[in-house]
C-alpha cells in the first residue's frame, strides 16, 4: 500500500487545491458574476453535462480497457494505436449524428432558445474530453495518476477562475468568455498529451495482430454502456432540470450539489491509485490483496469523507448565508447529495471489483437499473420538490445502486468492504456532531465556521489515532510528525 499512500498524497493535495478552488468559483465567484444572469450559470453547467455525457459514447469504452488490458499486453504500441483510433471513430459517428440530426436532438430535449444557440459547444468538448479520458488512462496505468489529476482539478479550475473574473469586470463579454472558458479544456489535452509524448508513453504500432480484439471488445461494450450509465445518472438531475424547470434552477442546483458533493473529493485519489493495483491482483488471482484492497479503500474513503461531511453540515446554514439571496436555498439538496456520496464512498472499490473480474457483465445490468430509477424518481419528485426533488432523486438510486454491488459482491466473491472500524468510524462522527451543535456561537460567520471546523478535527484525529481505525492514515500522521519533529 505504500505506493496507494504516496500516489494518494500527491493526489490529495492537488484534489483539496483544486477543490478550494472549486469552491471558491462554485459558491463565491460564479453565482455573483451571473446574480444578474443565472441562466448563463445554468448554460455552462448544461454544456458540461452533456459533452461529459456524450464523451462516454464517443470513447467507447477505451479508458477502462486500456487499464484492464494493460497489464497482460506486451505489445504496448498496439494497444496505444487502439485506444487512440476507436474515440476517434466514435466521435466521426457523434458529430455525423449532430449535424444530420440537429433539430430532432433540440426538440427531444426541449431546449431554450439559449441552448440552441451554444448548442455547437458541446461537439467541440466531446473531442477533447474523450480524448483526455485516454490519456488520462495511460497515466493511471503507469501508475502516474498525478499528473492528469493535477491538471483537471487544479490548473482546470484555476483558469476557470481567471476567465471568470476577467468576465466579472467586464474585460469580456458572455459570448468571449464561453469561447474561452472552452478553450480551457483544449489546453489541458494539449498538456497532458506532450506530457505523454515526453515520457515516451505513445510508441504506436499500426497493427492490432497481437491483441485479443474480440475479448477486448466485447469487455469494452459492457464497459461503455456501464460506465455511460454511471455518467448519464451523475448529470440526469441537472439535465433533468433544465428540462422540466429552467436553466436559472440549473444554477442553483449546480452550486447546492457542489457543496454537497465535495466530500466525494478526498476518494478520488484513493480510486485513482488503487483501480491500475487492482487491476493487477486480479491479472495475478491475488484474492487477498484485493480483499485488502476492498477493506482499505472503504474505511479511509469514509474517515476522510465522513469528517468532511460533518464539517459541510455543522456549518450550513453559515454558509448558505454568504450567498447571494438568489442562491442561498438549497439546504436539503447538500444533505440528501452528502448523505448519498458518503455511502458511495464507503463502499469503497466496489464497481472497480466487478468490472475487473469475470463478473463484469453484472456491471451493465446494475448501471442500467441505475439509470432507470434515477429517471423515474427525477420524474416524479422533480414536479413536487423541485431541486430538493432530483437530490432525493440521486440519492436513493445512489444508496440502491451501492447497495445491489454489495451484495452482488459478497455473494459472487465472498468479499465485503466492512469491518467494526467502520462501525466505530460512524459512531464516533455521530457524537461528534451531537457534541458540536450545543457549542456557543459568536454571530461572526467566517469566525464561527473555523472554529466549529477545528473542534472537529481537534476530537476526531486523536479518535482515529486511539482507535487505529486505518493503518494508511496513521502511518501517514507519523510520518508527517516524524517529519516535522526531524
Amino acid at each position: 500500500m505504500g505506493i496507494v499512500r504516496n500516489q494518494s498524497i500527491k493526489n490529495s493535495i492537488s484534489f483539496y487545491i483544486g477543490m478550494a478552488i472549486g469552491a471558491i468559483n462554485t459558491v463565491i465567484i460564479y453565482p455573483n458574476v451571473f446574480n444578474d444572469h443565472p441562466e448563463h450559470f445554468g448554460l455552462i453547467q448544461i454544456i458540461i453535462a452533456y459533452a461529459i455525457v456524450l464523451s462516454t459514447f464517443s470513447s467507447l469504452g477505451i479508458p477502462k480497457t486500456f487499464i484492464r488490458f494493460f497489464p497482460a499486453i506486451k505489445q504496448k504500441g498496439q494497444l496505444y494505436f487502439l485506444s487512440l483510433i476507436t474515440p476517434l471513430f466514435g466521435f466521426v459517428i457523434m458529430s455525423g449524428c449532430y449535424l444530420f440530426l440537429k433539430d430532432e436532438i433540440l426538440h427531444l430535449i426541449q431546449a431554450s432558445d439559449l441552448l440552441r444557440d451554444n448548442f455547437y459547444y458541446i461537439i467541440i468538448l466531446v473531442f477533447f474530453i474523450s480524448f483526455y479520458d485516454v490519456l488520462t488512462s495511460i497515466s493511471r496505468s503507469f501508475l502516474s495518476a498525478a499528473t492528469p489529476i493535477f491538471i483537471n482539478e487544479v490548473f482546470l479550475k484555476l483558469y476557470s477562475l481567471i476567465v471568470l473574473l476577467l468576465h466579472w469586470f467586464d474585460y469580456l463579454d458572455f459570448t468571449a468568455f464561453l469561447q474561452i472558458y472552452i478553450a480551457g479544456y483544449l489546453l489541458k489535452f494539449l498538456i497532458l498529451f506532450l506530457i505523454q509524448i515526453f515520457n515516451k508513453r505513445l510508441t504506436i504500432s499500426f497493427s492490432f495482430s497481437d491483441l485479443n480484439l474480440k475479448k477486448m471488445l466485447s469487455f469494452g461494450t459492457y464497459v461503455l454502456l456501464g460506465g455511460a450509465s454511471i455518467m448519464i445518472v451523475t448529470r440526469l438531475d441537472m439535465i433533468m432540470i433544465g428540462t422540466m424547470m429552467d436553466l436559472e434552477h440549473v444554477a442553483f442546483y449546480t452550486v447546492a450539489f457542489f457543496i454537497g458533493n465535495a466530500i466525494k473529493i478526498p476518494g478520488k485519489s484513493i480510486f485513482a491509485i488503487s483501480v491500475p493495483l487492482l487491476a493487477k491482483a486480479w491479472e495475478e488471482q491475488d484474492f487477498k490483496k484485493i480483499q485488502t484492497l476492498y477493506e482499505k479503500s472503504s474505511i479511509n474513503q469514509l474517515i476522510f469523507g465522513g469528517v468532511l461531511f460533518l464539517c459541510i453540515w455543522i456549518n450550513i446554514d453559515e454558509v448558505f448565508s454568504l450567498l447571494p439571496l438568489k442562491f442561498s436555498f438549497g439546504k436539503w439538496v447538500v444533505l440528501f447529495i452528502g448523505l448519498a456520496q458518503l455511502f458511495s464512498m464507503s463502499s469503497g472499490l466496489n464497481g472497480a471489483i466487478i468490472v475487473n473480474s469475470s463478473y463484469y457483465k453484472y456491471d451493465l445490468v446494475t448501471n442500467i437499473l441505475l439509470v432507470f430509477v434515477t429517471l423515474l424518481t427525477n420524474y416524479i419528485l422533480i414536479p413536487i420538490y423541485g431541486i430538493n426533488g432530483a437530490a432525493m432523486a440521486t440519492a436513493l438510486s445512489v444508496f440502491l445502486f451501492n447497495f445491489i454491488r454489495l451484495v452482488l459482491i459478497k455473494l459472487k466473491m465472498r468479499m465485503q468492504p466492512f469491518t467494526l472500524k467502520t462501525i466505530y468510524t460512524v459512531f464516533i462522527l455521530f457524537v461528534i456532531y451531537l457534541l458540536v451543535t450545543y457549542l456557543p456561537l459568536s454571530g461572526i460567520v467566517y469566525f464561527d465556521i473555523i472554529w466549529k471546523s477545528i473542534v472537529v478535527f481537534v476530537i476526531f484525529i486523536p479518535a482515529v489515532l486511539f482507535f487505529n481505525l486505518s493503518e494508511d492514515i496513521t502511518l501517514l500522521i507519523k510520518d508527517l510528525r516524524n517529519s516535522f519533529l526531524s
